[in-house]
Protein backbone atom coordinates (compact mmCIF):
# COMPACT_ATOMS: atom_id res chain seq x y z
CA UNK A 1 0.00 0.00 0.00
CA UNK A 2 1.55 3.34 -1.28
CA UNK A 3 2.22 5.65 1.93
CA UNK A 4 1.60 8.62 -0.08
CA UNK A 5 -2.07 10.52 0.09
CA UNK A 6 -4.44 10.16 -3.05
CA UNK A 7 -2.91 12.39 -6.11
CA UNK A 8 -5.80 13.84 -8.48
CA UNK A 9 -2.87 14.21 -10.92
CA UNK A 10 0.60 12.56 -12.16
CA UNK A 11 2.74 12.99 -14.81
CA UNK A 12 4.77 11.08 -17.84
CA UNK A 13 8.22 12.32 -17.98
CA UNK A 14 9.67 11.96 -21.56
CA UNK A 15 13.02 12.39 -22.48
CA UNK A 16 15.64 11.20 -25.51
CA UNK A 17 18.03 13.00 -27.03
CA UNK A 18 17.63 16.21 -28.66
CA UNK A 19 15.78 16.25 -31.42
CA UNK A 20 14.23 12.99 -30.83
CA UNK A 21 10.60 14.20 -31.32
CA UNK A 22 9.75 14.68 -27.57
CA UNK A 23 8.10 18.26 -28.65
CA UNK A 24 5.75 17.00 -31.63
CA UNK A 25 5.05 13.74 -29.55
CA UNK A 26 3.87 15.36 -26.52
CA UNK A 27 1.89 18.42 -28.62
CA UNK A 28 0.02 15.34 -30.44
CA UNK A 29 -0.54 13.30 -27.32
CA UNK A 30 -3.76 15.51 -26.48
CA UNK A 31 -2.69 16.34 -22.94
CA UNK A 32 -1.25 19.19 -21.42
CA UNK A 33 2.53 19.37 -21.74
CA UNK A 34 4.98 20.91 -19.24
CA UNK A 35 8.16 21.92 -21.39
CA UNK A 36 11.01 21.49 -18.87
CA UNK A 37 13.24 23.28 -21.13
CA UNK A 38 12.19 26.44 -19.61
CA UNK A 39 13.93 25.66 -16.57
CA UNK A 40 17.24 25.87 -18.06
CA UNK A 41 19.90 28.23 -16.10
CA UNK A 42 20.75 31.92 -17.11
CA UNK A 43 23.33 32.18 -19.49
CA UNK A 44 25.14 34.66 -16.29
CA UNK A 45 24.97 31.37 -13.63
CA UNK A 46 28.03 31.17 -12.84
CA UNK A 47 27.29 26.78 -11.96
CA UNK A 48 26.82 26.48 -15.83
CA UNK A 49 29.22 23.50 -16.68
CA UNK A 50 31.41 23.84 -19.95
CA UNK A 51 31.92 21.08 -22.70
CA UNK A 52 35.19 19.53 -21.80
CA UNK A 53 38.54 20.55 -23.82
CA UNK A 54 35.76 24.17 -25.11
CA UNK A 55 34.91 27.45 -24.07
CA UNK A 56 31.05 26.23 -25.50
CA UNK A 57 28.39 25.66 -22.85
CA UNK A 58 27.09 22.49 -22.25
CA UNK A 59 23.57 23.20 -22.56
CA UNK A 60 23.57 19.02 -22.81
CA UNK A 61 24.60 18.59 -19.17
CA UNK A 62 22.14 18.25 -16.44
CA UNK A 63 23.69 20.95 -14.64
CA UNK A 64 22.72 23.54 -16.78
CA UNK A 65 19.13 22.71 -15.66
CA UNK A 66 17.52 23.71 -12.24
CA UNK A 67 16.10 20.24 -11.49
CA UNK A 68 14.34 21.49 -8.02
CA UNK A 69 12.49 24.36 -9.85
CA UNK A 70 11.31 21.75 -12.22
CA UNK A 71 10.49 18.94 -9.58
CA UNK A 72 8.25 21.63 -7.97
CA UNK A 73 6.60 22.76 -11.01
CA UNK A 74 5.41 19.03 -11.43
CA UNK A 75 4.17 18.31 -7.77
CA UNK A 76 2.37 21.55 -8.05
CA UNK A 77 0.71 20.74 -11.09
CA UNK A 78 -0.16 17.16 -9.75
CA UNK A 79 -1.69 18.12 -6.48
CA UNK A 80 -3.52 21.63 -7.48
CA UNK A 81 -3.67 21.55 -10.55
CA UNK A 82 -1.84 24.70 -11.47
CA UNK A 83 1.95 26.17 -11.19
CA UNK A 84 3.71 29.13 -12.57
CA UNK A 85 6.94 28.61 -15.18
CA UNK A 86 9.53 30.75 -16.46
CA UNK A 87 9.79 31.79 -20.18
CA UNK A 88 12.87 31.33 -21.54
CA UNK A 89 14.40 32.32 -24.71
CA UNK A 90 16.84 29.99 -26.11
CA UNK A 91 18.63 32.15 -28.17
CA UNK A 92 20.04 34.52 -25.67
CA UNK A 93 19.65 31.88 -22.56
CA UNK A 94 17.71 33.84 -20.17
CA UNK A 95 13.92 34.34 -18.87
CA UNK A 96 12.01 36.77 -20.46
CA UNK A 97 9.19 36.20 -18.01
CA UNK A 98 6.47 33.69 -15.90
CA UNK A 99 3.74 32.45 -17.15
CA UNK A 100 0.65 30.57 -15.39
CA UNK A 101 -0.55 27.09 -16.23
CA UNK A 102 -3.52 25.37 -14.99
CA UNK A 103 -4.62 21.87 -15.97
CA UNK A 104 -7.54 21.84 -13.94
CA UNK A 105 -8.67 18.69 -12.97
CA UNK A 106 -6.78 16.67 -15.85
CA UNK A 107 -5.72 13.11 -14.27
CA UNK A 108 -2.59 12.96 -16.58
CA UNK A 109 -0.22 15.55 -18.43
CA UNK A 110 3.35 14.98 -19.67
CA UNK A 111 6.32 16.63 -18.59
CA UNK A 112 9.16 16.23 -21.69
CA UNK A 113 12.86 17.48 -22.13
CA UNK A 114 16.15 16.19 -22.51
CA UNK A 115 16.97 16.35 -18.28
CA UNK A 116 13.43 14.63 -17.59
CA UNK A 117 14.73 11.25 -16.78
CA UNK A 118 17.20 12.95 -14.08
CA UNK A 119 14.32 13.35 -12.09
CA UNK A 120 12.35 9.98 -12.66
CA UNK A 121 13.33 8.41 -8.86
CA UNK A 122 12.45 11.59 -7.08
CA UNK A 123 8.80 11.61 -9.12
CA UNK A 124 8.73 8.11 -8.32
CA UNK A 125 9.54 8.86 -4.66
CA UNK A 126 6.85 11.75 -3.96
CA UNK A 127 4.20 9.52 -5.79
CA UNK A 128 3.17 11.83 -8.87
CA UNK A 129 5.06 9.17 -11.35
CA UNK A 130 2.73 7.75 -14.14
CA UNK A 131 5.54 6.72 -16.80
CA UNK A 132 8.87 7.37 -18.12
CA UNK A 133 9.54 7.32 -21.69
CA UNK A 134 12.94 7.99 -23.77
CA UNK A 135 12.26 8.41 -27.43
CA UNK A 136 14.95 6.54 -29.48
CA UNK A 137 15.28 6.75 -33.19
CA UNK A 138 18.51 6.74 -35.78
CA UNK A 139 21.35 9.35 -35.01
CA UNK A 140 21.69 10.24 -38.34
CA UNK A 141 17.66 11.15 -38.73
CA UNK A 142 18.12 12.93 -35.35
CA UNK A 143 20.74 14.94 -35.93
CA UNK A 144 19.11 15.85 -39.20
CA UNK A 145 15.58 17.04 -37.22
CA UNK A 146 17.62 18.69 -34.84
CA UNK A 147 19.66 21.09 -37.01
CA UNK A 148 17.07 21.97 -39.27
CA UNK A 149 15.20 22.90 -35.99
CA UNK A 150 17.65 24.44 -34.37
CA UNK A 151 18.75 26.43 -37.82
CA UNK A 152 14.95 27.83 -37.70
CA UNK A 153 14.39 28.80 -34.46
CA UNK A 154 17.64 30.72 -34.62
CA UNK A 155 18.44 29.13 -31.16
CA UNK A 156 22.52 29.51 -31.23
CA UNK A 157 25.36 30.23 -33.77
CA UNK A 158 25.75 28.21 -36.63
CA UNK A 159 29.79 27.03 -35.92
CA UNK A 160 27.85 26.28 -32.11
CA UNK A 161 24.89 24.24 -33.44
CA UNK A 162 27.44 22.24 -36.04
CA UNK A 163 29.65 21.57 -32.89
CA UNK A 164 26.77 20.35 -30.90
CA UNK A 165 25.12 18.38 -33.52
CA UNK A 166 28.07 16.26 -33.97
CA UNK A 167 29.02 15.78 -30.57
CA UNK A 168 25.19 14.51 -30.13
CA UNK A 169 25.22 12.38 -32.97
CA UNK A 170 28.23 10.58 -31.61
CA UNK A 171 27.06 10.25 -27.84
CA UNK A 172 23.02 9.30 -29.10
CA UNK A 173 23.61 5.68 -28.12
CA UNK A 174 25.03 6.66 -24.83
CA UNK A 175 22.70 9.56 -24.14
CA UNK A 176 19.41 6.43 -24.35
CA UNK A 177 21.47 4.23 -22.39
CA UNK A 178 21.96 6.71 -19.30
CA UNK A 179 18.24 7.61 -19.69
CA UNK A 180 17.54 3.97 -19.24
CA UNK A 181 19.81 3.43 -16.29
CA UNK A 182 18.01 6.70 -14.50
CA UNK A 183 14.85 4.62 -15.04
CA UNK A 184 13.30 5.60 -18.47
CA UNK A 185 11.69 3.21 -21.11
CA UNK A 186 13.55 3.53 -23.83
CA UNK A 187 11.00 2.85 -26.81
CA UNK A 188 9.62 4.18 -30.25
CA UNK A 189 6.97 6.24 -30.99
CA UNK A 190 4.34 3.45 -31.37
CA UNK A 191 5.33 2.00 -28.57
CA UNK A 192 5.52 5.83 -26.54
CA UNK A 193 1.51 6.20 -27.50
CA UNK A 194 0.87 2.65 -25.99
CA UNK A 195 2.29 3.63 -22.85
CA UNK A 196 0.55 7.00 -22.63
CA UNK A 197 -3.01 5.60 -23.50
CA UNK A 198 -2.13 2.66 -20.60
CA UNK A 199 -1.08 5.50 -17.99
CA UNK A 200 -4.20 7.79 -19.03
CA UNK A 201 -6.56 4.36 -18.30
CA UNK A 202 -4.74 4.21 -14.88
CA UNK A 203 -1.83 1.82 -15.24
CA UNK A 204 1.46 3.03 -14.04
CA UNK A 205 4.36 1.93 -14.35
CA UNK A 206 6.25 -0.42 -12.03
CA UNK A 207 9.52 0.94 -10.53
CA UNK A 208 12.62 -1.18 -11.40
CA UNK A 209 12.27 -4.37 -9.70
CA UNK A 210 9.55 -3.73 -8.02
CA UNK A 211 6.91 -6.80 -6.84
CA UNK A 212 4.04 -7.30 -9.77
Amino acid sequence: MSSHPPIPTRVVLLCGPSGSGKSSFAARSGLPVLCLDDFYKECDDPTLPLVPGSSDIDWDSPASWDSDAALTAIEQLCRTGRTNVPVYDIASSSRTGETAMDIERTPLFIAEGIFAADIVERCRETGVLADAICLRGRPATTFRRRLLRDLREGRKSVPFLLRRGWRLMRDERAIVARHAALGAHPCGKDEALGRVAAAAAGRCAKAPGAAI
